[in-house]
């Protein structure tokens, strides 16, 4: 087994690209470019647990990323997948083999130089001129088409582990919230007894104890989400299903600016989708070139050679000299009509293809679309509930704790205002979460890992044109 490259080159890759890796060119002259964690797959098994980052209680999302990069099975077959489609450009652009005949004269047939009883040839074919150029074209164009299918699968795979790390981290944040108001909860029910044992009534009590229940069922809902959600990443990790999770402390927030035309021509560049359907536009163009070239022959050529015995009748000249013999043939594309229909497929699969292209980017277009108002609507959220919701919700709860305690409002005012507390403690931590999702599908469908400012920002070289033409 081949070994692949150190963890720690990857971590900091992953710690550098926040998952979404721009790929960059490895072996041109093979006609197909990868990227720095393509590199890492090697091999056709997974990684060793060697070479894998190590998940303690410390690790963090790029260190899940990079591990998933590693030992994800389902991206190690994209990555198997492709070497072999790269398997067939020498394959497409060889000869084909050679022939080689024998025959023996069942009855020797008598000649002036004697009877000849047995026959060698070998014969090589020559595909028409230009006919193995494109057929290697062919094959290049489809390696280029299952590297973009590798691309896009390592990019669906940061996106569902950072989504589900930021789930977890929500997750988090939600069971603290909820233990946190639990307490709170607790510490007003014992002054409602204490109130209950002083004369008061026991409205109060019986409301806050229906709001421990509830927010007792709200927790064990949160803590049992623990396990399902630990279990699809360490699905995305090709780890068992209850292999321990560092779950995250809190959600950071990461600054960015998006520009909607940037990222649209981003999306139009650089997501892998398009360039594979863009590869085998190619392809099928190479195809149809090469049915064209099926109306012309193919040459073969080749040498007999002819074992001949002694001359019955002695002193004839060139007694049992072995004759050899140069044979030139050719293969005669009579059926045209088959040509014909070979072409008109060829044509008919480029213009699906072109047709898929249409359709498939329209869609990306939309789906951009919408996870970018998903994500601005995200940080409206965010700025709502922290500055301005959240802040009158903690004013309203102790106003309303004031006002029970000295006996001028309900008890029931005090469990809504500290409900409603509850409410936009969750929606901000929610409405952090969504951001970083959206923000992670927004990195997965242009392809690339989004700058500070998008605005501002050139896209990188490399990125421009990942691969070049062989």
């Amino acid at each position: 087994m081949k070994t692949k490259p150190n963890w720690i080159v990857l971590a900091a890759l992953a710690a550098g690209t926040a998952g979404c890796v721009s790929p960059q060119p490895m072996d041109d002259s093979r006609g197909v470019s990868t990227s720095p964690v393509a590199a890492a797959h090697t091999s056709s098994a997974g990684a060793t647990f060697a070479n894998l980052p190590p998940l303690g209680q410390n690790a963090g999302l790029p260190d899940y990323l990079a591990y998933a990069a590693l030992n994800n099975a389902g991206l190690e077959a994209a990555y198997d997948r492709w070497q072999a489609v790269m398997e067939k450009i020498p394959q497409a652009r060889a000869l084909p083999d050679p022939r080689l005949s024998y025959g023996h004269f069942i009855r020797s047939v008598e000649t002036r130089v004697g009877p000849q009883q047995h026959r060698v040839g070998v014969a090589q074919s020559f595909p028409w001129l230009g006919k193995r150029g494109l057929r290697g074209d062919v094959a290049t164009q489809e390696a280029h088409a299952s590297y973009q299918e590798y691309e896009a699968a390592k990019l669906r795979l940061f996106y569902n582990v950072k989504s589900t790390w930021f789930e977890l981290a929500y997750l988090h944040r939600a069971i603290e919230i909820t233990e946190n108001n639990l307490s709170l909860l607790k510490d007003l029910e014992k002054v409602a007894q204490t109130k209950v044992r002083g004369g008061s009534g026991l409205a109060g009590v019986a409301k806050a104890q229906v709001e421990l229940g509830k927010l007792e069922d709200q927790k064990r809902s949160l803590l049992d989400f623990r396990q399902p959600l630990a279990a699809r990443l360490n699905a995305a990790l090709s780890r068992p299903a209850n292999s321990p999770i560092a779950f995250p402390k809190s959600i950071a927030v990461s600054s960015r600016q998006l520009d909607e035309q940037r990222l649209l021509e981003w999306l139009a560049e650089t997501n892998p989708e398009l360039r594979g359907l863009e590869a085998q536009i190619a392809r099928e163009q190479k195809g149809v070139e090469l049915a064209g070239k099926d109306y012309f022959p193919d040459v073969t050529v080749g040498v007999d050679y002819t074992q001949t015995d002694g001359a019955l009748v002695p002193g004839v000249r060139d007694n049992g000299k072995d004759p050899v013999m140069a044979t030139v043939s050719i293969n005669i594309p009579l059926w045209r009509k088959k040509y014909d229909a070979a072409l008109r497929a060829a044509e008919h699969r480029r213009s699906a293809n072109k047709n898929r292209l249409q359709n498939r980017a329209n869609l990306l277009r939309a789906d951009l679309k919408m996870a970018l108002y998903k994500f601005q609507d995200a940080e409206r959220k965010i700025d709502l509930y922290r500055d301005t919701l959240t802040p009158l919700a903690e004013q309203s709860l102790e106003i309303a704790q004031q006002s029970w305690e000295s006996g001028k409002a309900d008890f029931l005012n005090l469990i809504d205002a500290e409900r409603l507390l509850l409410e936009f403690q969750l929606q901000i931590e929610r409405a952090r979460a969504n951001r970083e999702q959206r923000l992670a599908e927004i990195e997965m469908l242009v392809g690339r890992e989004l700058p500070d400012s998008v605005s501002d920002a050139s896209p990188p070289g490399t990125l421009s044109n990942p691969h070049p033409a062989p």
